[in-house]
């Protein structure tokens, strides 16, 4: 898309104008050195500076260029808002010493913490029955945003309720799914498809918006329909990642809504099968770039990790070797032995992960 300008921002077209206006005005010659050339030069900037805030001004009136509370206000005219941030997710397993004779009760809202800062709590009661000796049950950083994320099992150990005869308490599950909020980005995507939302016959980009719309994590998302009144949503998380069951649950239960599925459709959520390929490649650099060897070679290793980021970002994405060596060859390197990846055709319902990755340099070549 060509970029929008609402008015001139160019100082030197406002300084050309200023001198004509004052050689016109004075019937004199403004010279570069004229102490009245300093007046001139200061007025451009002003009016260079004002023309600039005019034109970011209109701008901000665009859905492709608006950002922070400027797109909000824009969003209201398709009656969306952004996704406010989620905390994270987690399993806690909250245990006894040794089996009772009656129910121990963990009440809704009872807290751990990992150090004391940082609390999860329980989403439900939990209930400990007669003869066993612990529970799982949900819980909820108390902190919405993404500083909940990573706790790997065993890192939420510290009990902040006290509950009568429990003596410990440990995440199941890595902490996982807490979000900022939405970015300008991913809100400006779901404003594009947001029209979509009041067709009643379901069509693909209503359930993507939907989708999109179930959490800010959901970051890529396929839907097609393999038989009359069958939908099959296919969607990742941030990163390319798989989605857990927990996650295509929230999805399934989302799109379950009377508003958001016409009534005749059957809905199926699930995540893309894995294809797995490797990496195998060595180059070389030209021998006249031999002062940047070690640029080169960083800009290489960063140019498969980006081949790696934009093959799994989306579902079906093909694997493309000649995509790897166009990267590589950016990078700098002069001759590229590539003798894995080969080409392969993914389906809506796959996505390419890397398995193994070998990136060797080969030395300095000459022409």
């Amino acid at each position: 898309m060509a970029d929008v300008s609402f008015i001139n921002t160019d100082p030197t077209y406002y300084q050309e104008l200023l001198i004509d206006a004052y050689q016109n005005i004075t019937n004199r010659t403004l010279y570069p050195a004229d102490p009245d050339r300093l007046l001139v030069d200061l007025q451009t900037y002003a009016t260079a500076l004002l023309a600039v805030a005019i034109n970011e001004t209109g701008k901000q009136n665009l859905l492709a260029y608006a950002s922070g509370s400027n797109l909000d206000a824009l969003a209201e005219f398709y009656g969306i808002t952004r996704l406010p941030a989620q905390p994270a997710q987690t399993t806690l397993q909250f245990s006894i010493n040794q089996p009772l004779a009656f129910n121990v009760v963990i009440p809704t809202g009872t807290r751990a913490t990992p150090d004391g800062q940082l609390f999860f709590a329980t989403l439900q009661d939990g209930t400990i029955t007669a003869g066993s000796t612990s529970v799982s049950i949900p819980a909820v950083c108390e902190v919405a945003g993404s500083i909940g994320n990573g706790y790997v099992a065993g890192q939420i150990n510290q009990l902040v309720d006290t509950v009568p005869y429990v003596t410990s308490v440990v995440n199941t599950t890595t902490s996982m799914y807490g979000t900022d909020p939405e970015t300008d980005d991913r809100f400006r995507q779901r404003i594009r498809l947001s029209m979509e939302r009041f067709s009643t016959a379901g069509p693909g980009k209503a359930y993507k918006y939907w989708t999109l719309t179930a959490h800010q994590d959901i970051e890529d998302v396929e839907v097609f329909s393999p038989s009359p009144g069958q939908v099959t949503v296919v969607f990742t998380t941030t990163g390319g990642n798989i989605p857990d069951q927990d996650m295509i649950n929230t999805v399934a239960t989302f799109l379950s809504q009377d508003h958001i599925r016409p009534l005749t459709d059957q809905v199926s959520v699930i995540a893309p099968t894995p294809v797995y390929y490797n990496i195998n490649v060595t180059y070389y650099i030209n021998q006249k770039d031999s002062a940047k060897v070690s640029i080169i070679q960083n800009a290489v290793n960063q140019a498969v990790q980006d081949f790696i980021n934009w093959t799994q970002s989306k579902i079906g994405r093909y694997i493309l070797p000649e995509q790897l060596i166009a990267r590589i060859r950016d990078a700098g390197a002069y001759m590229i032995d590539l003798t894995a990846p080969t080409q392969q055709t993914l389906t809506i319902q796959q996505i390419a992960y890397a398995n193994s990755v070998n990136v060797v340099y080969g030395g300095l070549v000459n022409d």
